[in-house]
Formats: C-alpha cells, structure tokens, sequence
C-alpha cells in the first residue's frame, strides 16, 4: 500500500501486465497501418510514459508529438476539458493515433476529436492503455484498448492524485 496526500492505495496492475498491454497495442496498431506512416499524438501530462513504452514497442515508420489538456482535480473530473498546449504541425492526409493514458468519462476525447476535425486528416485512431468502460458515455470509437478496468481511480505509470504518483511503475487504486 502507499501513501499520497491523504489517500491511500493498493496495488492493481503490476508493470509486466503493463508492458505486455502496451506491446499488444503497438502490434495492433502496426498491423492495422502496416507501412502508413502515422502521426502519434501524446496526451499530456498522463501518457508520457505510455507514448514512451509504446514508441519503443512500436515497429513501423511514424511521427510523435503531444498536445497537454487538463480535466481533473483530486479524484474527479472537472467535467471541464482545457487545451493547455496545441498542435503547430501540418496533418492534412495524414492518419493521427492520439495515445491516452486513460480513458474514462470520454470528455477530453470530445475536445480532441473537435481539435482534429478541422485539420484535414485522413484518419483519427484513438489508443489508451486504460479504458473504463462503465464510465465511457461517448460515441468515439476507443480502436485500441490496452486493459479495460473497473471505474475506480487510480495513479501510477503516468497517472497522478495531486500531482503525485505519476513516477510509479505499477497501477494502484485508491483504497476502499
């Protein structure tokens, strides 16, 4: 169990689940794009090290850049998407993958695919390595789902309480 703030949380997803979650994406992705050359997109501050595993995982050509929104404070969502950092980059024609450390409401999705509409791309692809589908209320399609988990909070592997947790190697959940 660990400590952050004033929350505790026990382990739940161990970092070998994690990468072998992760490879399956990249192998999903680099099978369904075969020798396209896509343009990944990070979302910040959560998927640094989800982009980071799965860029080494990933076999093919491609182009990596972030965009940073934000719609959380402490345990929920703000129901509030803001676009902190934006996209200078020319996309037109071109296949996007935004790459998600967690997908759970699907709000932050809303405003990303708005961003993307007006680009001229060919194609948006949206991958997360966590997916809670009890929360999801969206239409987008999720493409590539890493692990499906229950609508709990968790921290870890880029995933933050506060500000805090996001170093972890491992998943925790917060402590009933």
């Amino acid at each position: 169990m660990i400590q952050l703030h004033d929350k505790q949380f026990v382990p739940f997803i161990s970092a070998n689940e994690i990468a072998e979650a992760i490879d399956k994406m990249a192998a999903e992705v680099t099978a369904d794009l075969g020798t396209e050359i896509p343009v990944f997109i990070g979302v910040l501050n959560g998927s640094f090290m989800v982009v980071s595993d799965f860029m080494k995982a990933y076999k093919g050509a491609c182009e990596l850049s972030f965009i940073k929104m934000a719609s959380y404070e402490g345990t929920s969502s703000t129901e509030e998407v803001k676009q902190l950092i934006g996209l200078n980059q020319d996309l037109t024609g071109r296949t996007v993958v935004i790459i998600e450390d967690i997908v759970d409401t699907g709000n932050t999705l809303v405003e990303i695919k708005a961003l993307f509409e007006a680009r001229n791309i060919k194609e948006l692809k949206i991958a997360t390595l966590f997916y809670k589908p009890e929360a999801y209320k969206k239409d987008i399609k999720i493409d590539y789902v890493g692990i499906a988990i229950p609508n709990k909070f968790i921290v870890g592997f880029g995933l933050d309480y506060d500000g805090h947790g996001r170093n972890l190697s491992e998943v925790y959940q917060l402590k009933e």
